[in-house]
């Protein structure tokens, strides 16, 4: 599953170790929780977000993958750093456990970790290099439809379709989805754009590499790209309209992104080359 994958690789890349547990007793995966807390060592869990009552109800589905830190514990409250709210938020007991527990694709087993000890002097400069590098790979060279440009390009083909093939409230309805996973929920539309832009210049300073600082740029545009889908696709959900000339538009700016960004990882690549 991809959340743990990236952390898996971001930690060793930086000399992080982290322990990992998993349980088919629920009985005992809170518990270690409760122990570990109780030891003053945040702890990272996977969880469903359809069981976390601090949602609003019209943001949560049916989603396992989503990770939050719990940092201590008040009567039955569990105190969670989750980054999709500003501020910490509190979460009972029993619905933590539901979401820990929660059944279907990517169920979480109850999977907890914490760090066990940190290299003082990691290599950064290696850590980048590959974070860049696989990054770029996964974007360009993904061999399947739905990941990397190639799944950007997909939606946009689909979007397309969406006024022809489907009832206009499912329409929206999907549409809707996309935006609340690229605005509210998920980390893949314009405000993980600008964060990864701002990435990119950085390791450009580190790396020496002007490249990076092009892509850099280039990403903050793609960025605003995405925004302006999300605001595109808000006047369609606002509206009556079902037109075919109305999702081809968000679906020329989404196929644009896609444009765009190949063009950033092209540059990436170009710069870890020389």
């Amino acid at each position: 599953d991809m959340p743990n994958a990236i952390i898996a690789r971001g930690t060793r890349r930086l000399g992080v170790k982290i322990a990992r547990h998993r349980f088919s007793d629920p009985d005992r995966g809170m518990s270690m929780l409760d122990e570990t807390l109780a030891r003053s060592r945040p702890v990272g869990l996977q969880t469903g977000v359809f069981w976390l009552p601090y949602f609003p109800r019209d943001m949560r589905f049916q989603f396992n993958g989503h990770h939050v830190i719990a940092y201590g514990k008040e009567a039955d409250d569990y105190l969670l750093s989750d980054t999709v709210f500003e501020d910490v938020v509190r979460c009972p007991s029993d619905d933590l456990r539901r979401a820990r527990f929660a059944k279907g694709p990517l169920a979480p087993r109850g999977l907890l970790y914490y760090i066990e000890s940190v290299t003082h002097e990691p290599d950064l400069i290696r850590a980048v290099r590959a974070g860049l590098d696989s990054t770029a790979s996964r974007m360009l060279r993904v061999p399947v439809p739905y990941l990397g440009i190639r799944g950007i390009r997909t939606l946009a083909r689909a979007i397309r379709r969406w006024p022809q093939r489907l009832p206009a409230k499912t329409a929206k309805h999907w549409l809707a989805n996309v935006i609340r996973m690229q605005e509210e929920i998920g980390t893949g539309g314009g405000g993980f754009r600008f964060m990864y832009a701002a990435f990119l210049d950085e390791a450009g300073d580190l790396l020496n590499q002007p490249g990076l600082h092009q892509a850099s740029s280039a990403m903050t545009e793609a960025g605003d790209r995405w925004r302006e889908f999300a605001v595109q696709s808000a006047h369609i959900l606002r509206s009556s309209e079902h037109s075919v000339a109305a999702y081809g538009l968000v679906a020329d700016i989404v196929m644009d992104c896609a444009a765009r960004e190949e063009r950033v990882f092209r540059l990436v690549r170009e710069a870890l080359r020389t």
